[in-house]
């Protein structure tokens, strides 16, 4: 396909394909495409990045929202993301951002090690009952990020069998193309989560504990910098999403790459301290965030072209990570290569908060399955979610001895 051919393709059959052969027409075309009179799909490395750190670039809040899409608000799911960080713009993002990042320090993240990797081993123990087979995702690559996530934030543990639906069914209107049930199913989950949250706010102020929600609703009350109510419980949902629906994804692309290279695997196997670049890979060449998108606050260039000011720029972190001008051999599944941090989880102001314990997660993850089941084989190819933004694969199949 050309480039053009390839824009359509991703723009109307997103979750239908792999996008990566569009990907490649697309570099082959260069690092930015003009779509549409003031529409431009930015797919080069360089111009992925400087895009996400360029400070002239807002994304899609509430006053961009009110003046292309009047009655937006009637879409709860689509409310609830402006509600919070991933849609603000500074100042505003920077008094979320800010509120919430003291529980996601680098040191809390590392004082995680050892719980993870319990969290782990409690979950290889359970898989020894399905030796015949059994699902990865189902049961490994979900239940541990949703695990670790709610004792963050503090939610009771027998309140978690329900976010799997529920953030499958928010995130719909992430994609690029949802339909009516799409929404209807993302509102439905946008109501049920934020009357979650407020009967958790309001159990947190009457017994605070060590945990996000009692942070964050104390910033709430507090005087000077604080949230709103709505900001509150939209970050909360956000939190709890974006908290384990990538690091799924990450963790079960990890392992159908890694049962996919038996050589690689076996390296890992033998030595845990190759996960860090065996992730990294992961995360490059299978993005569990395949795109993000951007609003042009004033004229500027990217990738040699001009973009005037108010255009849309869909910016594709899948390909940026398969740039052929970056990454040598791109399409090809090669830890501890040579070349730049993948953009899997953005640059600049919005760079993904949980990127360092997603990462720990998968780190400790991988290399301990693959010990516990040296034999363990893909029963048939797995099948992927219908999802091209948040790409992953709706079961992974397989026997373990």
């Amino acid at each position: 396909m050309d480039a053009f051919e390839a824009a359509d393709a991703l723009l109307t059959r997103a979750g239908e394909f792999d996008p990566n052969e569009a990907y490649a027409a697309l570099h082959g075309h260069g690092p930015v495409l003009q779509f549409a009179d003031r529409a431009f799909l930015v797919g080069g490395y360089d111009a992925v990045d400087r895009t996400l750190r360029d400070t002239g670039m807002v994304t899609y809040d509430g006053e961009r929202l009110d003046a292309v899409w009047p009655g937006w608000r009637e879409y709860r799911a689509v409310a609830l993301f402006a509600d919070s960080m991933l849609r603000a713009n500074p100042p505003r993002h920077t008094r979320m951002r800010r509120l919430a990042s003291g529980v996601f320090t680098a040191r809390r993240v590392e004082s995680l090690r050892a719980v993870i990797a319990e969290q782990v081993d409690e979950a290889l123990d359970a898989l020894g009952a399905y030796a015949q087979g059994v699902d990865l995702v189902g049961r490994l690559a979900y239940p541990l990020p949703i695990g670790v996530i709610t004792a963050l934030l503090g939610v009771p543990k027998a309140d978690r069998g329900q976010f799997r639906r529920l953030a499958a069914a928010l995130t719909g209107v992430l994609e690029l193309n949802w339909n009516e049930q799409d929404r209807q199913l993302a509102d439905a989950a946008a109501d049920e989560l934020t009357e979650y949250f407020a009967h958790l706010v309001a159990l947190r102020r009457d017994d605070p504990r060590d945990d996000l929600v009692t942070a964050l609703a104390a910033a709430h009350e507090a005087d000077g910098e604080r949230l709103t109510a709505d900001e509150l419980l939209a970050n909360l949902a956000l939190l709890l999403v974006a908290g384990f629906e990538t690091t799924t994804n990450l963790i079960g692309n990890g392992i159908v790459l890694l049962l996919d290279h038996p050589a690689y695997a076996g390296k890992l196997r033998e030595d845990p301290g190759l996960a860090p670049a065996y992730v990294e890979e992961v995360l490059r060449i299978d993005s569990p965030v395949q795109l993000t998108s951007r609003h042009a606050g004033a004229e500027c260039e990217i990738g040699g072209l001009r973009v005037p000011a108010g255009a849309e720029l869909l910016l594709l972190l899948g390909a940026a990570n398969r740039d052929p001008a970056r990454y040598e051999r791109p399409d090809v599944f090669e830890p501890g290569r040579a070349g730049p941090s993948p953009l899997s989880f953005g640059a600049g102001a919005h760079y993904c908060l949980g990127a360092p314990l997603a990462r720990l997660e998968a780190q400790v993850a991988l290399p301990a399955l693959l010990r516990r089941f040296p034999r363990m084989e893909l029963i048939a190819r797995p099948r992927r979610r219908p999802r091209m933004n948040l790409r992953g694969w709706r079961e992974v199949a397989v026997t373990l001895a």
